[in-house]
């Protein structure tokens, strides 16, 4: 079930109202039937697969708490390799059957017909981060089957996250949460912020996006270049959006979800990108994966390695495709490259006579962060890698015949008919506005852009979010695409 779709504007209001009119005991009950009956809006079917899953991991957590010595382990593997199964088989069989088959000709592996699970690798990465943590430790293993069930398919971050920690949802199933009505108005302002980020600025720069990426050939520099910046803008508010919405929606229940982005776009550096963009994934990978294999507690040599091992099963879980593991190798070349040259770039800046924390300085680490992510992404959207280098090769063709606004407004028109440049107007002040509220944020460190419009005063406030409620009606693209995090 889509959070832009009618079905959700039904079921929300619906299992919310129930959720609190039941007793306090029935309540788990209740938001596990909702969370099955979500997942089942998508293929019915697959949710035998989240089943499965949840049987090994719930076993294997009470298994490792009881076992000592080596055995503890072995119960993990055994959950790990149950959990990466499924992975691999429904994500990742196909991939490398493919190429296999392209490296040996002498030999035919045989393809698999299956549709990849709506957000198999989120819930896939919460339940391992389950008993990985039973494992250390840090959390008790769940006894009571509904309620650890519920951690992994609770409805609101199911299928796009934030991956939950178990020490940071468990807890709050056994808690009682009455109604509360700033709890309650605080999470549908936040719904509201994303669902404006996703149907007025995601879904209309999607039609863009994918006119041009889908025949990139046909295009200059110039179409190229609008589509991959907007590229950068879609992405950011559909996922954003996303995460608004789910951390709303729990919120007005009276749960608490981690914060998944924090001004991304603001990064100073590739490395302050990834403590910005998507949260819970990058931690994850830094708790689970980085710091294990020995993180940044060895040589050079090794870390750069770690950093590359760290990065290209990063791509790869994002998808089975070449431009992901590119996308990947991209941000670990970025990274690494800013630590060969840090000290050079520092004596430049000096010599320049610009100081190290000067406003210029930040300024220019923020727009080359912006551009060095945006030229990433290139490989992220793409559908292949040969569409992909075309891109990357052609973005400054062109341009010498370009010399005027009226040029440029000609080859956006050219994207999409004569009233896309009202529209590309209308975009522009929408992300122009989500621009401004997280600049506010960065100049006072505010968390949230609601934290921001919630400061102002009442008349600023409601004209604000009746803004939104209007553009939303008006300016909204409702034909239920789909989130683009919904594919991993």
């Amino acid at each position: 079930m889509l959070f832009n779709s009618f079905q959700f504007l039904l079921f929300f209001p619906i299992v919310t109202v129930i959720y609190f009119l039941l007793p306090y005991k029935f309540r788990w009950f209740h938001l596990l039937v909702a969370s099955c009956v979500f997942y089942m809006a998508f293929v019915p079917v697959y949710i035998l697969i989240l089943f499965f899953t949840i049987a090994i991991d719930y076993i294997a957590g009470i298994m490792i708490e009881q076992a000592a010595g080596s055995r503890r382990k072995w119960f993990l593997v055994m959950s790990i390799v149950a959990n990466v199964g499924v992975l691999a088989v429904f994500k990742y069989y196909n991939f490398f059957a493919v190429n296999l088959n392209q490296l040996a000709s002498a030999y035919s592996i045989p393809l698999l017909s299956l549709i990849l699970p709506i957000g198999l690798s989120f819930h896939t990465f919460q339940a391992m981060s389950y008993t990985i943590e039973v494992y250390r430790g840090n959390q008790k293993a769940e006894r009571h089957l509904g309620i650890y069930a519920l951690y992994v398919m609770f409805y609101p971050q199911l299928v796009a996250g934030p991956i939950e920690r178990p020490q940071n949802l468990l807890h709050q199933f056994y808690e009682r949460h009455d109604f509360d009505y700033e709890n309650c108005k605080e999470g549908l302002k936040l719904m509201l912020w994303g669902l404006f980020k996703k149907i007025v600025i995601a879904d209309r720069l999607a039609i863009i996006v994918k006119t041009v990426y889908a025949h990139p050939q046909n295009f200059n520099g110039v179409s190229l270049t609008i589509a991959t910046l907007f590229f950068t803008f879609q992405i950011y508010c559909d996922f954003s959006g996303y995460s608004d919405i789910a951390i709303g929606a729990a919120k007005v229940m009276g749960f608490k979800l981690m914060n998944n982005f924090n001004r991304p776009y603001f990064a100073k550096s590739i490395s302050n990108f990834w403590s910005r963009w998507h949260i819970s994934l990058s931690t994850w990978f830094r708790d689970y994966l980085y710091i294990p294999i020995g993180g940044n507690r060895a040589s050079r040599l090794r870390l750069y390695i770690n950093l590359a091992i760290v990065f290209l099963i990063s791509g790869l879980w994002h998808g089975a495709n070449w431009t992901f593991i590119v996308w990947g190798a991209l941000h670990c070349f970025y990274l690494i490259s800013g630590m060969i040259t840090k000290k050079a770039r520092v004596g430049i800046l000096n010599t320049m006579g610009i100081r190290k924390n000067s406003s210029l300085n930040n300024f220019l680490s923020i727009v080359i962060t912006f551009l060095l992510v945006s030229f990433a992404w290139i490989f992220f959207r793409a559908a292949n890698l040969h569409d992909a280098v075309f891109i990357s090769t052609h973005l400054f063709t062109g341009w010498n015949c370009l010399s005027s606004l009226q040029s440029i407004k000609a080859t956006v028109t050219a994207l999409g008919g004569n009233d896309t440049i009202l529209g590309i107007y209308n975009l522009l002040t929408g992300i122009a506005l989500i621009l401004f509220l997280e600049f506010i944020q960065y100049k006072t460190k505010g968390r949230h852009a609601i934290e921001i419009v919630n400061k102002k005063p009442q008349i600023w406030r409601w004209g604000f979010y009746y803004c939104l409620i209007i553009a939303i009606l008006l300016f909204g693209a409702y034909d239920n695409q789909q989130f683009i995090y919904f594919q991993f």
